[in-house]
């Protein structure tokens, strides 16, 4: 019989749980990030099965830097859009 292939959800589930004396020794809040890191990973699932790394982590990392490189970006417009109306006023 043939091997099963995990999917990439699966994947990302299995990274997150391998990490977790990790993430019990954190406070309760830097566990809700973590947490809220992989939920993001998770959002990516079908780049990460396609890139198909041998070390799964990579693309679950990468995954989770575009998802915050997204968040400062909306903050970064967000300060920009709050001092154009500073200045106006």
């Amino acid at each position: 019989m043939g091997r099963t292939v995990l999917s990439a959800t699966q994947v990302v589930l299995r990274e997150q749980k391998s990490w977790r004396k990790f993430r019990r020794a954190l406070r309760k809040e830097d566990q809700e990030a973590f947490d809220e890191l992989f939920q993001a990973a998770r959002y990516h699932v079908a780049a990460l099965s396609y890139a198909s790394k041998p070390t799964p982590l990579e693309p679950i990392l990468i995954s989770m830097l575009i998802e915050q490189h997204k968040a400062i970006r909306a903050l970064e417009e967000r300060v920009k859009a709050l001092e154009g109306q500073q200045d106006d006023g």
